[in-house]
C-alpha cells in the first residue's frame, strides 16, 4: 500500500442504517438537538457572534425567511 501510494480510510460512526437507528432512538426517547433559529437577514449578525464566541446553541437558518428575503428582492 505505501510503494503505490494507496490508503485506506474508515469512519466509526457508521453508514446511514445506524445513522437511521440513532434517529429513531433520538425520536423515540425526546432527544433533541439545541438550536437557535434565525432568519436568512440575520447571517451577518450569526456570524459575527460566532467569531466573538457568543454562541450557546446551534444556528439553524429559517427556510421560510429565504421565500421571504427573494419576494423582497435581497
Amino acid at each position: 500500500m505505501i510503494l503505490k501510494r494507496r490508503s485506506l480510510a474508515s469512519s466509526l460512526i457508521g453508514g446511514i442504517p445506524e445513522t437511521q437507528e440513532m434517529l429513531d432512538f433520538c425520536a423515540q426517547h425526546g432527544i433533541v438537538a439545541d438550536i437557535e433559529m434565525i432568519r436568512i437577514d440575520q447571517i451577518n449578525t450569526a456570524y459575527e457572534r460566532m467569531l466573538k464566541g457568543d454562541v450557546k446553541y446551534r444556528f439553524v437558518i429559517d427556510c421560510a425567511s429565504l421565500a421571504t428575503s427573494e419576494n423582497n428582492g435581497r
